[in-house]
């Protein structure tokens, strides 16, 4: 049966598990990518930023937000942030994915996608709101993750001799960086992205409960608690499917990314 896609069916709702899979994974899609932008968007930049004042304060400041991040667990920054920019500061909101007021047509489950395909610019802003707490909180570690191995990698390509050679030919320091040092320094970065969603995927269950994100992550929690066992391992089975196409993708791109490994 699970061969022909039958998952089995919900022990609570009735419902087969592979519909109610496919309603709610959207959520989870948009949340994790919402989190994968604000970590790579963030992460690199910080990352190549400590790598070019080694050994100094601005390395050290960069060494210590990403220590921060990799530390403080999920539930307790996102209750955190619940508090301040939600309870105290009041200019987001705290739970949820879009107003229930605002009576959105629900084609995609994709609330972005949604809101522009009905036209409406301010469904779009209110979905954006809700999407902004849960994905700094879920994308925190991540983003340590990607800012170390980012500044580790530049270090080390910036000492190879070519890289040396290259300053030595008289190329700019602009050129030097784009041709010869990230280039060659994307190949662990990659990687470490390419887990990281898996990672992603797996925490948006803490996410979703603290933010009250109707995803699979909720959902899962929710089955845990109804002893609804078609739902979890269903669930953990798709994840861990996920994860393997990921790392697949991965190791392909290694090719494109690193001529000296390409496959033959």
């Amino acid at each position: 049966q699970l061969l022909r896609g039958d998952l089995g069916v919900s022990i609570v709702t009735g419902a087969a598990v592979s519909s109610e899979f496919v309603a709610r994974f959207p959520g989870t899609v948009e949340l994790t990518i919402a989190a994968l932008i604000f970590a790579v968007g963030f992460g690199i930049p910080l990352g190549r930023f400590a790598a070019r004042h080694p050994q100094g304060v601005r390395d050290a400041s960069v060494t210590v937000i990403s220590l921060l991040g990799i530390s403080i667990p999920v539930f307790v920054l996102g209750l955190s942030l619940q508090w301040i920019f939600g309870a105290q500061m009041k200019i987001l909101p705290t739970s949820g994915r879009i107003d229930p007021r605002l009576n959105l047509d629900i084609r995609t489950n994709f609330m972005l996608v949604d809101s522009l395909l009905a036209g409406r610019a301010n469904v779009f802003v209110d979905a954006l709101r809700h999407l902004v707490l849960p994905a700094i909180a879920l994308g925190s570690i991540p983003l340590a993750i990607i800012t170390r191995i980012t500044r580790a990698s530049v270090l080390d390509v910036a000492n190879e001799d070519y890289v040396r050679t290259a300053r030595a030919k008289g190329l700019t320091e602009r050129r030097v960086d784009g041709r010869h040092i990230m280039r060659n320094a994307w190949l662990p970065v990659t990687t470490v992205i390419g887990l990281q969603v898996g990672s992603l995927l797996a925490g948006a269950v803490i996410t979703e409960t603290v933010f009250g994100w109707n995803g699979v992550g909720k959902w899962v929690v929710e089955a845990i608690q109804d002893r609804d066992y078609f739902v979890v391992q269903s669930s953990i089975l798709i994840f861990a499917l996920i994860f393997l196409v990921v790392n697949l993708v991965v190791d392909i791109g290694y090719a494109y990314l690193n001529p000296r490994i390409r496959y033959g």
